[in-house]
């Protein structure tokens, strides 16, 4: 069921939903018209995530996803626009930026709070509708993962020094789910042999600090992936032509088996927690 043309519900029955936040490159034409290139708007991207986690629908998951670019609106940010990340560099509800820093909008465009008022109207207010249903219809039959899946590239200087860890699990520091969670997924990360880390650079975004609510049984935990994982990740300079790579289904199949392993813990641990009550 989608509400709006741009979102996209898939209703499971099993206690887990993955957010698709940040897949999305759909720029709205009023809006392109102000940038400065479609490059530059769609190039931080969690390239080919939905992709990647497609085969969650074979274990009756919930998928919920917005096709708007996160340039146009950002729907993993604090609307009030606080800093998730306070003394570090971060793009914040509308970003004016890329990650590397390179301005977005031509000189004198960039959105006012009018315009970002109504872009939240219009985009992330229904996205988060679409997520809090879905976590009340199946938080209904007892406690739910709320899983918010992203990527980004293994070296972005301007955010984290050095190759960020292949898992990076973020649950702000145990305040989003149950440790027991946390110790599953970073236990199935274990068993891939790739690196990992919990809330390391990443602690979890606004979605995974608003929904988490251990206490009435909604548990959230975010995954920030290094796409070298399952995409091509260059080493040097990006440009139109070497970024994003095409989307290689079986240079992904691997990782597309760890992260089977990553959501089926997470189906067992809900599972528990509904057989335990």
């Amino acid at each position: 069921m989608a509400d709006h043309d741009w979102l996209t519900v898939h209703p499971g029955q099993a206690p887990l939903v993955i957010g698709l936040p940040h897949t999305g490159t759909d720029i709205p034409d009023d809006i392109a018209g102000t940038m400065v290139s479609p490059w530059l708007s769609r190039k931080d991207a969690d390239w080919w995530v939905d992709r990647l986690y497609a085969f969650a629908v074979e274990m009756d998951a919930t998928l919920v996803r917005t096709a708007i670019s996160r340039s146009v609106i950002d729907v993993n940010r604090d609307p009030s626009g606080v800093s998730l990340y306070p003394g570090m560099t971060t793009t914040g509800l509308c970003p004016t930026e890329t990650f590397d820093g390179e301005p977005l909008y031509r000189p004198g465009l960039e959105p006012d709070q009018a315009e970002i008022d109504r872009r939240r109207a219009l985009f992330f207010d229904p996205y988060h509708a679409a997520l809090t249903r879905e976590l009340e219809r199946l938080g209904a039959g007892g406690p739910v993962v709320l899983y918010d899946a992203h990527s980004i590239r293994s070296v972005v200087p301007r955010l984290f020094e050095g190759e960020l860890p292949q898992f990076n699990i973020g649950d702000n520091e145990g305040r989003t789910c149950d440790p027991a969670l946390t110790t599953a997924v970073e236990a199935a990360c274990a068993v891939s042999g790739l690196s990992h880390v919990v809330n390391g650079r990443f602690k979890g975004g606004w979605t995974t600090r608003h929904y988490g609510q251990p206490s009435i049984g909604h548990h959230a935990i975010q995954m920030e992936l290094a796409d070298r994982g399952y995409m091509v990740d260059p080493s040097g300079p990006l440009d139109e032509a070497s970024w994003p790579s095409p989307w290689d289904a079986e240079h992904a199949a691997p990782m597309q088996h760890h992260l089977r392993a990553v959501l089926t813990a997470c189906l067992d641990f809900a599972l528990a927690q509904r057989n335990a009550r």
